[in-house]
């Protein structure tokens, strides 16, 4: 195994748009904090969730390993690049030094260890997605929407262990966002789930319903994505300005799932523009940051 495979399995461009809401965080709770803790909070934060996303990506391969032979020969262990040993190496090895460094910077900016147990709760729900959850359908999805936000919160208590309303509600926005997109994946890819035995919505309650609960998580993302307005953000202006991209988009994606045909190329239409809706959410929460 050669450095060059073990950053691919990690899927490096996946775990730096993570390490993003991590600084959304951070920026968005730097009132009252020095500039030298605001830099090891950037710095520490950030390669912290990096390193420990980067394990769920191997955990993830590692489990997957007979449908990637035939669905993703191109990754590193079906191919032969890297071994099922030194994949589960790697993992423990990426998870032992995320999780030290989340302690290494509690102790050195007395954090109380909050940080910590986030950081371990963080691995943990990665394994638990690839041993038993991704299977499960449903539930895999709350997981894998969880995965993603949680950098948000982990962001934030590194500036106080008081996390301010509008943070939860930047977790909800994305937390819900992605979960609609989730079920839009399921309707999608309702055909190789089936031969997969996952479990998702639109296989345990038909693809109409499936979309039925995608609606409403659009309409929760857009709901909680309004409400920091009304909260104590740095720059109100600077947010609602930059917001308006994102909530057109989702907006969009709302009323194509109204009107959807229930064929596979509207849920990719869907699925891309929850995807930039995403994007575009991310940036409006650096704007009101600014």
């Amino acid at each position: 195994m050669n450095i060059k495979d073990a950053i691919e399995i990690t899927r490096p461009i996946n775990c730096l748009m993570g390490g993003l809401t991590v600084i959304i965080g951070v920026l968005n709770t730097r009132t009252g904090v020095s500039l030298t803790n605001l830099i090891l909070n950037l710095i520490l934060g950030v390669i912290t969730y990096i390193l420990i996303a980067g394990s769920g990506m191997v955990i993830n391969d590692i489990y997957d390993i007979e449908i990637d032979k035939v669905n993703r020969p191109e990754r590193p262990i079906p191919r032969g690049d890297i071994s099922l040993k030194q994949a589960k190496y790697l993992f423990a090895f990426l998870v032992i030094l995320g999780v030290l460094l989340s302690l290494i910077h509690s102790w050195v900016l007395n954090l109380d260890y909050i940080n910590v147990i986030v950081a371990a709760f963080f691995a943990f729900i990665g394994w638990l997605y690839a041993a038993f959850a991704k299977k499960s359908g449903f539930f895999g999805n709350i997981i894998v929407s969880i995965s993603f936000s949680i950098g948000l919160i982990y962001g934030a208590i590194l500036n106080n262990s008081i996390i301010p309303m509008y943070i939860y509600f930047f977790f909800l926005t994305s937390f819900f966002l992605l979960l609609a997109r989730e079920v839009v994946k399921g309707c999608e890819d309702i055909e190789g789930d089936k031969t997969e035995g996952v479990k998702t919505l639109a296989i345990t309650l038909g693809i109409q319903q499936a979309l039925y609960f995608s609606i409403i998580f659009d309409a929760l993302a857009i709901g909680f994505f309004i409400l920091p307005i009304f909260t104590t953000i740095i720059n109100p202006l600077a947010y609602v300005i930059s917001m308006i991209f994102g909530l057109v988009v989702v907006i969009a994606s709302l009323i194509l799932s109204l009107i959807s045909n229930l064929e596979k190329e509207s849920f990719s239409r869907i699925s891309l523009l929850l995807k930039i809706g995403a994007l575009l959410g991310l940036l409006a929460f650096v704007f009101a940051s600014i």
